[in-house]
């Protein structure tokens, strides 16, 4: 059978993810969501993280501004700003186990993903870094990404769709879509494949070469 794990970035928002939320839970799906510290400044965000845990959904972190990707931010603070930062809004309220994912700029893998900086604070800190195998582009295409999205479900194993649940991407076809994957006999699962979470709880399992930028990069 194939399998599918939805995750959810650049959230929470106010207006959006709980019609997210309402419709995984009509439709009895465990999903990741990884959140930008930026949306936890306010206590609405801070309560939707808490929705979200509550209902059983997995929530990690996004960096805090979205901006620019690691292996290319120049900062020399840029792991504490984004990574650490992000932490200190979510750690009351989602104790662990930590998940980063990294911003990959339109869905990208490559060494722009992570700096070494990056890398030493995921490992020092327990993290598990989560990457993605199927990026539908929902926030580009709003009508069309369902039937890409079901398309790469269809192709792999065990996918790893990347949504966001912000305004103008997945909610209008999230349901359709939902029930379009079980009619394909696709099991909607919370567990992650090994492929994409090159390190697990702060051990390297993965080849991270390709994912970091070279010394003096960035």
């Amino acid at each position: 059978m194939r399998r599918a794990t939805i995750t959810f970035d650049n959230g929470p928002d106010a207006a959006v993810t709980p019609a997210v939320l309402d419709v995984l839970r009509r439709k009895d799906v465990r999903a990741h969501f990884f959140v930008l510290g930026k949306h936890l400044v306010d206590r609405a965000g801070r309560d939707l993280v808490a929705r979200a845990v509550a209902e059983g959904h997995l929530v990690g972190n996004h960096s805090f501004n979205h901006e620019v990707p690691l292996g290319d931010d120049p900062r020399p603070d840029a792991v504490a700003a984004e990574i650490a930062a992000t932490e200190a809004l979510l750690a009351p309220l989602v104790p662990g186990p930590r998940r980063f994912r990294p911003f990959g700029g339109g869905g990208a893998i490559g060494p722009h993903l992570l700096s070494p900086a990056a890398v030493d604070h995921l490992v020092a800190r327990g993290y598990s870094c989560v990457l993605w195998s199927s990026v539908p582009r929902d926030w580009v295409d709003p009508v069309g990404w369902p039937a890409r999205a079901l398309e790469d479900c269809l192709a792999q194993p065990h996918a790893v769709v990347v949504l966001h649940d912000i305004p103008d991407a997945c909610l209008a076809g999230l349901e359709g879509f939902l029930d379009a994957a079980r009619r394909e006999g696709i099991d909607l699962v919370a567990e992650l494949p090994l492929a994409v979470t090159p390190i697990v709880d702060g051990e390297v399992v993965g080849d991270l070469g390709p994912l970091v930028a070279s010394a003096g990069r960035g």
